[in-house]
């Protein structure tokens, strides 16, 4: 799944090509309805809320997109011949931007917007330079507490821009197994990894490469290999309700 750094960064890529001009041509397959926007009208915005890419027409209308595991959009300049069929276009002029294998495909009015059943849910964005952590320790209070530490951090509803290399990642980096109880975790080492969390996100909004430690991910998919931090082997576990798995190290994270 896109963590939000990526969205972020798609966000600041596609707002560079188009945000200012006027779109000359809107194509989505996938949509049977919605308040659609007409050729002409100002495509005023474009901005990422956790890992949710959002393109706003002057027309009132709102394009949302969710990329899950194997969206992507890319900007392609003049429009060009592709074999595969995307799932947005939207052309401005001489640019074009194209979505493909986008699961969420929605257009939204400004009252759909304010009233959205997962927009309207999400917890503090941690890509913000002014995401409010102490709201996402507060919103991680309301979980069950017998849940792992590493499903929480996946709640997109108490903070959003986490994903499975992130959740992975910050536990190492805060030293914690992330298959604990949520319940035996203490409200300073919630707001640690949230803290963590953000700070590792906004470090990587920059750059396509991303990494958490000297150059490199620490634990993400090096199950067998030594930990960067103390030697030991870095190990694998599945948890949560859809069993993704998660790396950690034994030996450091206690």
């Amino acid at each position: 799944m896109s963590e939000g750094d990526t969205i972020h960064r798609a966000a600041t890529t596609l707002a560079t090509a188009l945000e200012g001009r006027t779109l000359t041509r809107f194509e989505a397959p996938v949509l049977r309805e919605g308040p659609w926007p007409r050729e002409g009208e100002r495509i005023e915005r474009v901005w990422a809320r956790g890992k949710h890419l959002l393109i706003a027409f002057g027309g009132g209308s709102t394009l949302h997109t969710h990329l899950s595991m194997n969206g992507s959009w890319h900007v392609v300049g003049a429009p060009r011949r592709t074999r595969r069929r995307p799932t947005v276009t939207i052309r401005a002029g001489d640019v074009e931007v194209v979505c493909f294998s986008a699961p969420t495909v929605e257009l939204l009015s400004g009252d759909d917007l304010r009233r959205h059943p997962v927009l309207g849910r999400l917890g503090p964005d941690l890509c913000l330079a002014d995401a409010d952590v102490d709201e996402a320790v507060r919103r991680m209070g309301r979980l069950d507490p017998s849940i792992e530490v590493g499903v929480a951090l996946l709640d997109q509803a108490v903070a959003a821009g986490i994903g499975n290399v992130y959740r992975s990642e910050v536990a190492w980096a805060c030293r914690l197994d992330p298959r604990r109880p949520l319940g035996s975790v203490g409200a300073a080492t919630r707001r640690d990894l949230y803290s963590t969390a953000g700070r590792l996100l906004r470090r990587n909004l920059g750059t396509s490469r991303r990494t958490t430690d000297a150059g490199a991910l620490a634990v993400y998919r090096r199950h067998g290999r030594a930990c960067p931090r103390c030697g030991d082997t870095v190990l694998r576990a599945r948890l949560g309700e859809h069993a993704r798995s998660v790396w950690w190290c034994p030996g450091c994270q206690r």
